[in-house]
């Protein structure tokens, strides 16, 4: 998983509440046998007219949001079903922070395993970041894990983050790669704890006759 530590990019605004996961990927592609194309797929049904014609009216084809790579969103973003193609199709398409007032704890928690950064941000302050980024064109905004701020000019806010899943985005750690971390530990464990087969004699072994 790439490691997280600062990212600084483009902002698009996507002002819709309760974003669920099938609205994200849609349940007809979870069909890959790897995590990379989904990018393709993200938002589906909205960014796309009859026969994949892009939709002029949906934000992400709009000019000028083209290479964003941080997504502001509104209240409960990622809800509906557990799918972690959500976040992979996120990923693959490029955004790196996903910026919202509230997530739906799956999604949220899927984003930690795949290497982006979801950020919750009070209300008001939501509000006036969408209001930036609508007036401004080109809006950016820098997100620094380490010192858990986003900001532009004139602009800093703080954020909130579990310890544990900071230190696994700065180094880039999956639940497998944190794992690994351990193994001196988990190998001393293993010999002080060996695995000892368990042998039945046949004797012991009775076998009942089904009752009529």
């Amino acid at each position: 998983m790439q490691p997280f530590a600062q990212h600084s990019g483009l902002v698009a605004p996507l002002d819709r509440v309760n974003v669920d996961t099938d609205q994200m990927i849609p349940v007809r592609f979870c069909r890959l046998l790897t995590r990379e194309g989904y990018g393709r797929f993200l938002f589906y049904s909205w960014r796309y007219l009859e026969g994949e014609k892009p939709n002029p009216d949906f934000v992400l084809n709009r000019p000028r949001f083209r290479g964003a790579s941080i997504l502001l969103a509104r209240a409960n973003f990622g809800c509906g079903s557990s799918r972690e193609h959500a976040p992979w199709g996120v990923l693959d398409y490029g955004f790196r922070v996903v910026i919202a007032p509230s997530f739906a704890d799956i999604f949220y928690n899927n984003c930690f395993k795949n290497g982006i950064l979801p950020v919750t941000l009070r209300d008001a302050e939501v509000d006036d970041l969408f209001q930036r980024t609508e007036q401004t064109e080109g809006y950016r905004l820098t997100v620094d894990l380490e010192k858990q701020t986003i900001a532009n000019d004139g602009l800093e806010l703080s954020f909130a983050i579990e310890p544990s899943r900071k230190h696994a985005l700065l180094k880039g750690l999956d639940e497998i790669g944190q794992s690994l971390q351990h193994t001196d530990k988990i190998a001393a464990f293993e010999k002080a704890h060996p695995t000892q087969a368990v042998m039945h004699d046949p004797v012991d072994v009775i076998i009942s006759e089904p009752k009529p």
